[in-house]
């Protein structure tokens, strides 16, 4: 593919921001373009497996990539009200693949997220438009880090590793770098890297595994002088940052004096500030 849309989700604590980031440093490493779209609950964290305490983190990655994107081609919902979050507000296309934590539609927590049936997925009308790929995050989590030491709070915090690992072997992704990737992020707390390598680990093996119903997806590298490897200068920038050089580059092309309140912004001199 060219290019494809993912979207992990989950509760306020679950590791999305972290994860999305993750795969999306991965995904730039390996020559794709990226543009990615935190989304954040609210400060005030809404009880948990509620509606309102879902956070999220999509991101676009190919070539020729400009937007995160509109819809979704794969979502990863770490619970039941995530996946609601996303039906709710049509952020998938239809025919997409959804990857759930099966450990989390548990009577209470469908409860907690306001479904009113048992069968979420006949409830919300998706179950014969996307590819559900029913995961039981938890419990493998678990077992991956039964030996570990680790208490069970501990424990439930990698589940996003595992989601993870199995992203990197749905979209090919090398798990040697997903590691490299994880020993830079930890690298001041190094007693969490082995018990987080073992989950990322596990996460991969068992898509490979198993040969999940559903196919691995290839993304192709950018196709010039910044694929893969290729040596020079890059630039990640957020949304603040892209505007205020947006606003100046439309500017200076225009003919027109930017001001930022009385003050002239001169992009010759000011840009660096």
């Amino acid at each position: 593919m060219n290019n494809v849309v993912i979207r992990f989700c989950g509760d306020s604590g679950d590791g999305m921001q972290l994860t999305g980031n993750m795969f999306a440093s991965l995904s730039a490493v390996l020559g794709n373009e990226i543009s990615t779209l935190p989304d954040f609950p609210a400060e005030i964290r809404a009880p948990q497996g509620t509606l309102g305490g879902v956070s999220g983190f999509q991101v676009n990655l190919g070539h020729g990539v400009y937007t995160p994107g509109d819809k979704a081609d794969v979502i990863v919902a770490m619970n039941s009200a995530a996946l609601k979050v996303c039906v709710q507000n049509n952020l998938f296309h239809d025919h997409a693949v959804i990857i759930v934590d099966t450990d989390t539609f548990t009577k209470q927590d469908l409860e907690k997220a306001q479904y009113k049936t048992d069968n979420p997925f006949t409830e919300l009308a998706i179950a014969e438009t996307v590819q559900i790929v029913p995961v039981a995050l938890t419990t493998l989590t678990k077992e991956a880090l039964a030996a570990s030491g680790l208490d069970n709070k501990s424990i439930l915090k990698s589940r996003n590793m595992f989601a993870l690992g199995l992203v990197c072997w749905l979209f090919d992704r090398p798990i040697d770098k997903a590691i490299h990737f994880l020993e830079q992020k930890f690298a001041k707390k190094p007693q969490l890297v082995p018990h987080n390598v073992k989950v990322l680990t596990d996460g991969y093996n068992y898509g490979q595994n198993l040969a999940l119903t559903v196919q691995q997806v290839h993304i192709e590298d950018v196709p010039n002088d910044a694929s893969a490897g290729s040596k020079g200068h890059f630039t990640s920038i957020a949304g603040n940052k892209a505007t205020a050089w947006g606003l100046i580059a439309a500017a200076e092309k225009a003919g027109k004096q930017l001001f930022l309140g009385s003050y002239p912004i001169t992009p010759a001199t000011d840009i660096m500030h």
